[in-house]
């Protein structure tokens, strides 16, 4: 018999309408902490987007709660289960955009948006000839895992994304559309967005990557590297039938699943690197944020002076 871990990690959103965001934000935040659940929460006025941990049973709370408020009927609820918190704190924040796009006409999601396909179907169509698969997440993202050939868009942003669409405007018209995120919220936007723009097949993966690793008949094929995750954990398994490693460490391009934020806070990049390189190199990404007055792996392991300057050798003399 299955073993049951103490904690379960919740994801999910939902389009819908929130009249008071900074009003629902305050009582929810009061909810979350009432059922001592710690996450992240975006609230605006098109609906709500979240993440959070919690026991078995304050998760089950949290659920049955959201289940009864008309607002959220339907809202369904990724689950993993966890030994432990996923999170340090509980933030619950009203926001302009539930995903940020900044268009100056906005898409309403209920309104217009790609076909939804089911893991099993958007496996199929992934192996099919004229099928453009386009990840609609950020470029750290896609560095620790991504679909089979799909094509990374050049940006850092999502919001940037509609500019790279249209710059490769021929590459992508007359073929089949497939795009896909980590738990569907941005490809319902960004789907609908391309519909607008006038490409008439388009397809996300419905429930995003999380889904698809989960799927009892997919579990995960085609996927490659892991899947990232804004919380503690940092990335999930997605492949259930085989492990291969995309992410290449910053500083030797060897393969690196590891990922940690540049010391310097200025810069605060997400680099790939092996704990070896993380202290060879002080954490920093560049020779620039390694003498950064404030680099954090420098005051967190109290370095001296010397011991600074004999790092900054050793990285110039190429050992």
């Amino acid at each position: 018999m299955a073993t049951t871990k103490p904690y379960r990690v919740l994801l999910y959103y939902m389009y819908t309408t929130i009249e008071n965001p900074e009003e629902f934000a305050a009582e929810h935040l009061a909810f979350c902490n009432s059922l001592e659940l710690k996450g992240r929460i975006l609230v605006a006025t098109e609906g709500i987007n979240g993440t959070c941990s919690g026991t078995v049973e304050q998760t089950e709370k949290y659920m049955e709660a959201m289940n009864n408020d008309p607002r959220f009927d339907g809202i369904v609820f990724k689950i993993d289960e966890e030994e432990g918190h996923a999170f340090k704190k509980m933030h619950v924040r009203p926001r302009p955009e539930l995903v940020t796009l900044r268009l100056e006409d906005d898409i309403n999601p209920k309104e217009i948006t790609g076909n939804y396909l089911e893991p099993k179907d958007f496996y199929e169509a992934m192996k099919q000839e004229d099928t453009v698969i386009i990840d609609a997440r950020n470029d750290y993202e896609f560095d620790l895992g991504h679909f089979k050939g799909a094509i990374k868009p050049d940006i850092e942003s999502f919001r940037e994304l509609p500019d790279w669409i249209r710059e490769n405007k021929e590459t992508l018209e007359g073929k089949k559309i497939l795009t896909y995120c980590t738990g569907g919220i941005r490809c319902e936007k960004f789907s609908g967005w391309l519909v607008r723009e006038g490409y008439e097949d388009v397809g996300q993966l419905h429930g995003g990557i999380v889904t698809y690793g989960k799927d009892p008949e997919v579990q995960g094929e085609l996927w490659d590297g892991q899947c990232y995750v804004f919380d503690e954990r940092i990335s999930v398994p997605v492949n259930q039938k085989e492990h291969i490693i995309v992410g290449k460490d910053h500083f030797t391009g060897e393969p690196c699943e590891r990922y940690v934020n540049c010391a310097n806070p200025e810069c605060n990049k997400k680099i790939l690197c092996s704990e070896e390189n993380e202290a060879k190199h002080l954490r920093a990404c560049s020779h620039e944020c390694r003498v950064h007055p404030r680099n954090r792996y420098i005051v967190q392991h109290e370095l001296t002076e010397e011991q600074v300057a004999a790092a900054l050798e050793k990285i110039e003399a190429g050992k």
